[in-house]
């Protein structure tokens, strides 16, 4: 990758390769003749076995005793030695050194083949390698010296998320956990993808997204993990937490191990600052951007504007990147749901088109943000383009180009003729000409005006990808799969310059005519002069990676901009040969509006006033506190001053003290002085002696020592000889054994010469093989006796040299001797010169002593005695001062807290008053519930009723039928039929009955209706009063739980109190008895008749200060039971308001209505 920032200054001129001053690239030429031998080998041996040979590195496994081919992943030389290289792959792990013109192993492997993905070099002998099961392996010398696995790391935000993703997981559908199923199990894999050295140990990538820092121990675990260093989440990213799990690739640290930077698979680059690892103590970092986040798929489109020094670019990773080719810096960045094919910025840099797979959208950028304005019904548009005043723009639909007006978003015209897929529209400088090509060799030139074709080249053998217009817009210059560039004009190809073998993908032309630049598939960057040479006359820049996708010329000519598939953005300077940079004409002044919403401005004021109302009131408290600690300042200095002025005297009077003390001492120590004296000359005639036997114990053991030296050389010189023997005996045996299989070898040879020429090329690497492990067993047995005799030098070496030292003890406690000799006979002079004067001094200090110390000792407990009192004095009134304040606000507090107590009673006497209250309208919405189950009842008797009186019509109608069919046989017969007629009506018919039962029906049905519109009426009432029983209940008990919760809180907050108060209480009656025991004392002594009578009221203002604490203390206790009894009641009333029934809200609802 090569953002904009780090490409930016490339410039146009001839290239010059630049040598590396590597210290082995004759050992580089060598290694890779080496291992092009081992890949023809492997291709002869792949031949042979009939295995098919793919793109990867592989070598023969019976070269190095595997049974399978191996494929190598990395390659290094040592820092530290250019002789040595490292080779790991797929079960292989091998040091070589180049010496005498060949590469030499330096390892043997042993145990079980690791698939070693990435190794570094830790210092001379130290390699760690990193495999694919998250395991780390440190040889030393070849060896197995350490190894450790890592496990899978977890972020610290998923670690802090755990709990609530697990519950919200326990109520997800099942389809969802799926996928995180399959998510977690691809991140648990872990594999050390990437490792770097530097001084303190090394650093590795075990899981996606972090890096882990290891240092050097002296415990048994060689290397320790130390600190995790995590990837950042991406907030403009559409998937955010995916962005903080990429692939770490590569690790690198800077020569001064300041700063390390990673890459991502999605080709992104980080950096961490390696001193915060010093400073911090944390475990888990995180990265930063090394600038900002680069594009991690294929650019598909890109563009400039004319007022600003920006380009739109669009890529395959659903981001839109706007950047500024002047700064190198990103300056809008957004990521969507869908793919974008192409982007086209409005001349005026403030909107631009952007072409998803779904639709086309004109976007406003915004000062931080990009806002979708308007959406186009063109699927996957590969193709769009403003035109260079802004009012049109063009867009392809599939194979028709549409016109649209950018101002009224109006289709003007559809410009139809196209075959194949549309890859590139041009527009001329004067807006009139436009120009397109397709896949299928078509270059069209169109009229906008009429919307017809002024003109066409078609050449069906080439798919263009890529169209350039002169500023006059009479040449089109065209590239495509036919690996030439086109010069068309008049409808016809004038000019064909060959890509001599590469296919170009893109072409730029300057305004001024003269350059022309063409990017290729394999990502280089051609500059030509126009006209357009028909040699290799052209400077030819390496760039990107992949193929160049897009290419433009800023309007002023001095930069060039190119994008690629790898996802870089690359700005070149353009230079002249001999001028230097191009000049413009005239100095471009670029415009620096810049488009906001409303809402956003609208926000920001208000913001803006918060902040200076915020600026204000912190103002004010500034400087209320600065008076604050003004006022605390000066009274702190009065105190330190007062403090001062006690501890000068405190003081004097020690300093007095200490005098006394000092002359004691003076004493005492020319009494040990002399003891000293006395002690010293014994040890040293006890040292003496034990010297004198020292020595002659190690003169003796230095005899023995020399004898037992001399026999361990003499063993030692016939083992070496024994050694020597047996080792040309070895080789002799081991000669005369290789000649008589020579010999027996070449009888069969003579025998066999037929044979000889089939399988010659197998005999003659079965003697390699064999040569090479007689050579090695031949250096195992030198090596072994080498170290032998280098272990028995060495512990010669190690007895001569303690025969040395010892020899350097000897002499050096001889000396010793010597110097401690002369220090005792000058000791003894000084000695016998001082104790001469110290006795005549002694006398006359002793009786000097005895007059003063008499007469201090008068003084001093004179004077003790006075200060005492003074101070004692001052003490209790200071003291007497501090209770009467402390007193004074222990009564304010009790104000407060009887206030805050009466306040409480208060609260408690309503919430009494309302639990009475909802208990009553329990106690009524029971009985209007009973009354309504007894109506209920009474109609359900009434429906049964009438259900029966139905019943019994129904058979009295069946009866009547059966008569009526009856009467209806005599119709011929009159007679009959007016007595069956008669009968019927005497059965069946009553006046009275029929009057009756009329009425009553009557009544029934109007009873009937008259019940059900009550009963409705009442239902429809009962419901709009449980609804508000339910709200106003629900508010209730809301409203008791905040007052239960605030009544714990005071609870709490008073038993805090109480606490603190009852310590303070405790600490007024334990001073209280200190200066009670003070004033008994004062009273005793002799100077207690000084004392005022202000002093003996404050005494008795004590007292009565003790009466009213013990008072105090009584109340406390009362106000504390009863708020235990609250506390209670409080606690059981949650309990009792959830198991109440509903309120009967009649009475309020008709008081409302009225």
């Amino acid at each position: 990758m090569a953002p904009p920032g780090y490409a930016a200054s490339r410039s146009m001129a001839t290239p010059h390769v630049v040598p590396h001053e590597a210290a082995g690239d004759w050992f580089f030429g060598s290694l890779l003749h080496y291992f092009k031998k081992l890949d023809k080998k492997s291709k002869r041996h792949s031949a042979s076995t009939g295995c098919q040979t793919d793109g990867t590195q592989t070598i023969p496994a019976p070269c190095f005793g595997y049974p399978s081919l191996v494929s190598f992943l990395q390659v290094s030389f040592s820092p530290q030695d250019n002789a040595q290289v490292c080779i790991t792959g797929n079960g292989f792990f091998k040091l070589f050194k180049y010496s005498e013109g060949t590469l030499k192993q330096m390892n043997l492997q042993k145990g079980e083949p690791q698939n070693y993905l990435c190794h570094a070099w830790l210092s001379k002998e130290e390699v760690i390698c990193g495999t694919d099961t998250g395991k780390l392996f440190l040889f030393e010398t070849g060896k197995l010296h350490w190894e450790t696995s890592v496990e899978c790391k977890k972020p610290p935000r998923e670690l802090e998320e755990d709990v609530t993703t697990n519950e919200y997981e326990s109520s997800d559908v099942s389809s969802g956990l799926a996928f995180e199923d399959n998510s977690s199990q691809k991140d648990s894999l872990t594999q050390i993808s990437a490792v770097a050295a530097y001084s303190k140990g090394f650093a590795c990538s075990s899981s996606p997204g972090v890096v882990l820092l290891f240092e050097k121990t002296k415990e048994k675990e060689v290397y320790k993990e130390s600190q995790e260093i995590w990837l950042p989440q991406d907030l403009f990213s559409s998937e955010p937490k995916k962005s903080g799990r990429q692939d770490i690739i590569c690790i690198c640290f800077s020569p001064s191990e300041e700063t390390m930077v990673i890459n991502t698979n999605k080709n992104q680059l980080y950096m961490f600052t390696m001193l915060s690892t010093d400073l911090t103590k944390e475990k888990a970092a995180y990265f930063a951007y090394l600038n900002f986040p680069l594009h991690s798929a294929p650019i598909t489109g890109m563009d400039i504007c004319v007022w600003k020094p920006i380009l739109a670019t669009c890529s395959l990773d659903r981001s839109v990147r706007i950047w500024n080719y002047k700064t190198n810096t990103l300056e809008l960045y957004k990521e969507y749901q869908e793919e974008a094919y192409t982007v086209s910025l409005h001349p005026t840099g403030l909107f631009c088109l952007v072409g998803f797979s779904d639709k086309l959208r004109f976007i406003s950028l915004l000062h931080e943000d990009m806002h979708v304005f308007k959406e186009f019904s063109v699927r996957k548009c590969r193709e769009c383009s403003f035109s260079n005043r802004g009012h049109l723009f063009a867009v392809v639909n599939g194979n028709v180009i549409q016109i649209y007006s950018s101002i009224t978003f109006e289709n003007i015209n559809n410009l139809k003729g196209h075959s194949g897929k549309i890859h590139a529209v041009k527009w001329s400088t004067d807006d009139a000409k436009f120009v397109s090509c397709d896949t299928h060799g078509a270059v069209y030139e169109w009229n906008l005006l009429t919307g017809k074709r002024e003109s066409e080249c078609v050449l069906k053998s080439c798919i263009y990808s890529s169209i350039a217009l002169s500023s006059d817009a009479k040449i089109i210059f065209a590239v495509g799969s036919d690996q030439t560039l086109k010069e068309i004009s008049d409808s016809s190809i004038q000019l064909e310059v060959s890509a001599f073998g590469v296919v170009y993908t893109a072409v730029a032309v300057s305004h001024s005519g003269h350059m022309v630049f063409v990017g290729t598939s394999l990502g280089t960057i051609r500059a030509m002069k126009y006209p357009l040479p028909l040699t290799r006359d052209f400077n030819e820049y390496q760039a990107h990676a992949g193929a160049v996708t897009k290419m433009s010329v800023t309007n002023d000519d001095l930069f060039l901009l190119t994008a690629s598939e790898d996802g870089s953005i690359f700005i070149w300077k353009v230079y002249d040969k001999g001028d230097g940079i191009l000049k413009w004409e005239k100095e471009v002044e670029y415009a620096e509006e810049v488009l906001i919403m409303r809402a956003d401005i609208e926000e920001k004021s208000q913001a803006m006033l918060d902040l200076q109302i915020r600026v204000k009131e912190l103002q004010t408290e500034n400087d209320y506190q600065l008076r604050l600690k003004d006022m605390y300042c000066n009274e702190k200095i009065k105190e330190l001053e007062e403090n001062f002025t006690q501890e000068i005297g405190s003081l004097k009077t020690k300093y007095q003290i200490l005098q006394a003390e000092k002359e004691k001492q003076e004493l005492q120590h020319q009494f040990q002085l002399s003891e000293l004296m006395n002690k010293q000359a014994r040890e040293v005639q006890q040292l003496e002696s034990d010297s004198n036997q020292k020595i002659l114990m190690e003169n003796e053991k230095y005899q023995e020592l020399q004898v037992k030296s001399q026999r361990m050389q003499e063993e030692y010189e016939k083992q070496l000889h024994n050694l020597e023997e047996s080792k040309s005996k070895a080789v002799r045996e081991l000669t005369e054994y290789y000649e008589e299989k020579l010999n027996e070898k070449s009888v069969l040879l003579k025998e066999t010469e037929e044979d000889m020429r089939r399988q010659l090329q197998a005999h003659e690497e079965i003697k390699k093989q064999i040569e090479e492990d007689e050579d090695r067993e031949i250096l195992e047995i030198k090596i072994k006796y080498e170290r032998r005799l280098s272990e028995e030098k060495a512990s010669n070496l190690q007895l001569e040299g303690e025969i040395g030292v010892m020899n350097k003890r000897l002499n050096s406690l001889q000396e010793e001797l010597k110097e401690r000799n002369r220090n005792i006979e000058e000791m003894r002079l000084e000695q016998q010169k001082l104790q001469g004067i110290i006795k005549s001094l002694e006398n006359y200090i002793f009786a000097l002593k005895t007059e003063i110390q008499a007469r201090t000792n008068a003084i001093q407990d004179k004077e003790k005695h006075i200060y005492d009192l003074k101070k004692k004095n001052q003490e209790l009134e200071k003291f007497i001062f501090v209770l009467d304040y402390r007193i004074e606000e222990f009564k304010k507090q009790r104000e407060l807290r009887e206030n805050d107590i009466k306040t409480m009673k208060e609260q408690i006497c309503e919430m009494e008053g309302e639990l009475e209250r909802f208990h009553r309208e329990s106690t009524q919405l029971k009985l209007n519930i009973t009354q309504l189950q007894q109506k209920l009842k009474a109609t359900n008797s009434k429906m049964h009723r009438e259900r029966q009186k139905k019943q019994n019509m129904e058979t009295f109608i069946k009866r009547f039928k059966t008569d009526l069919h009856n009467c209806v046989g005599f119709i011929q017969d009159s007679r009959k039929m007016k007595g069956g007629i008669r009968e019927l009506y005497r059965k069946y018919v009553n006046q009275s009955d029929l009057v009756e039962t009329e009425a009553a029906d009557r009544d029934l049905q109007q009873e009937y209706m008259r019940q059900r519109e009550y009963l409705e009426r009442n239902l429809a009432a009962l419901k709009k009063k449980v609804v508000k029983d339910q709200k106003i209940h629900q508010a209730a008990y809301m409203h008791i739980v905040q007052e239960n919760v605030s009544l714990i809180k005071e609870i709490n907050d008073l038993r805090q109190e109480r606490k603190v108060a009852h310590t303070q209480v405790h600490d007024l009656q334990s001073t209280l008895r200190l200066t009670k025991k003070k004033q008994a004392i004062q009273d005793t002594a002799p100077s207690s008749e000084l004392l005022s009578s202000p002093a003996v009221l404050r005494l008795n203002a004590e007292k009565e200060s003790e009466n009213i604490i013990e008072m105090q203390q009584l109340e406390i206790q009362y106000l504390r039971d009863q708020i235990q009894e609250k506390g209670q009641i409080l606690a059981v009333q949650p309990l009792l308001v959830g198991n109440l029934p509903k309120m009967n809200l009649e009475k309020s609802h008709k008081t409302q209505q009225q």
